[in-house]
């Protein structure tokens, strides 16, 4: 009797998998902000007449078109899988809303289903889905793209069927991916909107893992019409796009051509933008955008400068210790360096005060541990970690001392030289040296000039208490190949960070990602106090739990001293000729180039 309720209990759950409800959209946490009637998400012009072109730039070279595997790792033409210009050419099950923190909508699957536990979760294509060909996007395609990522792509698409058990076609339009131990509560929105869908009949696996410029077929809203290799790509407008009229399509993809060109420097690329070779700039940097925008176009209003106040966190750049080298192995060396950084001297000497000290990797939002202790619920989490936090740390405080702005604060110097004695090293004859003898010395790779004036400013504080700093800038491709294969001491880095962070954070700080060639974790860290953390936020199931982890995280992160935290802004700056025009509405995530439009075409 007892077996037979149970094979009834286990029938019963299987019926409630095989027949959920579908659904239109999904969240990381509640549920989402839009109806299934939703007609087009809230930042955009529904109303836009499509037409016209834009000409965007960027700094670099490509020698490939396909994004997806480890040869053409950051040399790929952008905009065929892009989060800035968009994915023009390849889409993905689902696509997220710049407006919730994560919430997918349906783009290539109209509807999906999934289970509370989330143990698998089911797409149900859209039958109107097309490749540019002409071919329907259909379930063989989704498995295929999965399969020849796994085998022949990059990270992280190489890791993606690693949480399946099994994935199966489920009758005409439907794809089933039912998940395994290894997966968490985020995962089943990453297979639906990070992942892209290729199709089949037009990829030859054999050689998927090579760089090419062959011409691929994608099923979005755009095709290549020229490439020179390099130098320039030029998209066009697939009038017979399928997904034109979806609701989360409406107020995209507004330009019949869209180019991308690519320049050495970023001196010249902005000479093209002043000349109006380049529609848009995406500014960055608060002295320039200060001083630099003096040229007549500016003057007599063709060219106008947007300031856009995202609600996000503040993210963190930073000099990052590559922890590969034995001496940045040593946590009071990397603490002590990490204080010696005089933010002030810096931001008032080299940037007009624009900028403000990063103190935490969520700060200006609630899932920072800055300004909020940690209760019993998250000390619980960290465990013995916590005890060897600061009890500045653990109260939410500051950790980095503000300097007098001096340049030679002997406060902060005195802290720093300490905590270097405690790892080992003092100074003799004016060098910083350790007990052999040998000095405290490494290199600084940066990118462009103004990554080496940050790198400078720093060199010249260190140098006061004897610790010497080299300075090497490289070119792009250099910069590329060395960063990819961890090749450097110390490296400037950015992470940005949502209000949503999730497996990404894996490739930036997990133990996984550490020894893995083009991944993103820059500082080589493997912790595993770390990693549990990640996977308590992976999995959490409240957004309360959510918070708590990821401020235990950022305790982490931060009490690791594994770089150098520097300066955010909390504006986001774009210059446009005045022929480009915008929505209004700003979503959460700013500014979104994929809703802009030419205002010729009106």
């Amino acid at each position: 009797m007892r077996r037979l309720m149970t094979l009834s209990l286990a029938l019963f759950c299987l019926a409630g998998q095989a027949f959920a409800e579908p659904v239109h959209g999904i969240a990381m946490h509640g549920t989402p902000a839009l109806p299934a009637g939703y007609t087009h998400f809230p930042y955009v012009n529904p109303d836009v007449k499509k037409g016209g072109k834009v000409a965007y730039g960027v700094v670099g070279t490509f020698d490939s078109l396909n994004p997806f595997n480890l040869k053409s790792i950051r040399t790929t033409a952008r905009g065929i899988w892009d989060n800035i210009f968009g994915n023009l050419l390849y889409e993905s099950l689902m696509v997220r809303s710049a407006d919730e923190p994560f919430t997918l909508y349906g783009l290539l699957a109209e509807s999906v289903e999934w289970d509370e536990n989330r143990s698998y979760i089911q797409f149900n294509l859209n039958p109107k889905a097309r490749w540019s060909d002409g071919q329907p996007v259909t379930p063989d395609d989704v498995i295929f793209s999965f399969e020849v990522l796994r085998d022949k792509g990059r990270t992280p698409f190489s890791n993606r069927l690693k949480p399946v058990d099994r994935m199966e076609k489920v009758g005409e339009h439907g794809v089933r991916f039912t998940f395994n131990d290894k997966a968490d509560r985020e995962f089943p929105l990453i297979l639906a909107f990070a992942t892209p869908i290729l199709p089949r009949h037009a990829i030859d696996p054999a050689t998927f893992d090579q760089s090419t410029l062959q011409v691929p077929i994608g099923s979005g809203p755009y095709r290549i019409k020229s490439v020179s290799p390099g130098q320039k790509i030029v998209y066009e407008r697939n009038p017979d796009y399928w997904g034109k009229d979806l609701p989360s399509k409406i107020g995209f993809d507004n330009y019949d051509e869209i180019s991308v060109e690519y320049f050495l420097q970023e001196s010249s690329l902005f000479e093209a933008f002043k000349k109006g070779a380049i529609d848009v700039y995406l500014e960055g940097n608060p002295t320039h955008w200060a001083r630099a925008y003096d040229f007549p176009a500016v003057t007599n209003g063709e060219v106008v400068k947007d300031t856009f106040r995202p609600e996000l966190p503040t993210g963190m750049l930073g000099f990052v210790f590559n922890l590969r080298r034995p001496l940045f192995q040593n946590d009071k060396v990397r603490e002590a360096l990490s204080l010696a950084f005089d933010f002030e001297w810096a931001n008032r000497n080299l940037f007009d005060g624009a900028y403000s000290r990063t103190q935490s990797y969520w700060q200006n939002s609630g899932l920072s541990s800055l300004g909020h202790p940690a209760d019993e619920k998250e000390r619980a989490l960290l465990g013995a970690a916590a005890a060897r936090m600061s009890p500045d740390l653990l109260s939410g405080k500051p950790t980095l001392l503000a300097t007098d702005g001096s340049g030679s604060d002997r406060k902060v110097l005195r802290q720093v030289v300490d905590l270097l004695k405690a790892g080992g090293y003092t100074i003799r004859g004016g060098r910083m040296v350790d007990a052999a003898g040998v000095p405290l010395a490494f290199e600084i790779m940066t990118q462009n000039q103004d990554q080496e004036k940050v790198a400078i400013a720093y060199q010249r504080t260190l140098k006061m208490i004897g610790v010497e700093i080299s300075i090497r800038t490289v070119d792009d491709a250099q910069y590329q190949s060395r960063s990819g294969t961890f090749d450097y001491d110390v490296i400037m880095k950015s992470y940005p960070s949502s209000l949503s962070p999730g497996i990404e954070q894996i490739g930036r700080w997990g133990s996984d990602s550490k020894d893995r060639p083009g991944s993103f974790n820059f500082a080589g860290l493997a912790d595993p106090d770390v990693d549990r953390v990640i996977s308590a936020m992976l999995n959490a199931r409240s957004s309360d739990d959510f918070t708590t982890a990821v401020r235990a995280y950022d305790r982490l992160l931060l009490s690791g001293h594994y770089l150098v935290p520097l300066y955010h802004i909390g504006d986001q700056w774009v210059a446009r000729w005045k022929q480009i025009a915008h929505p209004q509405a700003v979503p959460l995530y700013g500014y979104q180039l994929p809703t802009w439009w030419d205002q010729r075409a009106q």
